[in-house]
């Protein structure tokens, strides 16, 4: 029972945990690229990134299966390099969780490196400063704020993402089985006990969260 219960909630820290390196990373530089650049086509890009917010996620869990699944495209290269399918594992997960999660973290820190005044960037750019070391000493400290509070929300995405996960990953105790999955197949089952105990974890980590992103502002 106690090794039944603690699964889930270790595989969705995982999960969550690569998910937010991941769409911390992705989100930063894309929202960085956004922020600056003027270039055509560039509200239709920031429409896609933006999309996987609206849309429902049997329709995400769809688009990942058709990308990804065996008769996809990178499904086959997938399967050819490791010699194993992606879907119905914790990879599958990582990548359904990162999906729905990227567009607040991306929303957040493009917020905040648009909110930058030009004029401290381009002082420090007449000192002589490169862009790279711009970014990281001048542009990342100023828009500090937004990126955590992305990180954070993104993160707790991650830690509640069910459809796509579902879909994309199934089910499989002690392999793709997270929290959200678990409370639907324990509430199913009748096991309403076992439901309110994940119900409980995942409310007390994500209050834990958005606490921490409220404090910060």
């Amino acid at each position: 029972m106690t090794a039944d219960f603690w699964s889930p909630v270790r595989l969705s820290i995982q999960v969550a945990g690569l998910a937010g390196i991941l769409v911390f990373i992705l989100g930063i530089f894309l929202a960085r690229i956004m922020a600056k650049k003027q270039f055509r086509g560039k509200v239709l890009l920031e429409t896609a990134f933006l999309l996987p917010l609206v849309l429902p996620p049997s329709v995400v869990g769809f688009l990942l299966i058709v990308i990804f699944g065996k008769n996809g495209t990178l499904g086959e290269f997938i399967e050819k390099v490791f010699n194993q399918p992606l879907m119905f594992t914790w990879w599958a997960a990582v990548i359904a969780s990162t999906v729905v999660a990227f567009p607040l973290m991306y929303q957040s820190a493009k917020t905040g490196f648009e909110g930058i005044d030009e004029e401290i960037e381009n002082a420090a750019r007449v000192d002589g400063a490169g862009e790279w070391r711009l970014f990281l000493l001048v542009s990342l400290p100023l828009a500090v704020k937004s990126i955590i509070t992305g990180a954070i929300l993104s993160s707790a995405r991650a830690l509640g993402e069910f459809g796509a996960t579902l879909m994309f990953a199934g089910n499989i105790p002690g392999q793709t089985q997270t929290i959200p999955t678990a409370i639907y197949i324990a509430m199913d089952s009748g096991n309403m006990t076992l439901a309110w105990l994940w119900v409980g974890v995942i409310i007390a980590i994500s209050f834990i969260m958005l606490f921490v992103v409220t404090y910060i502002k």
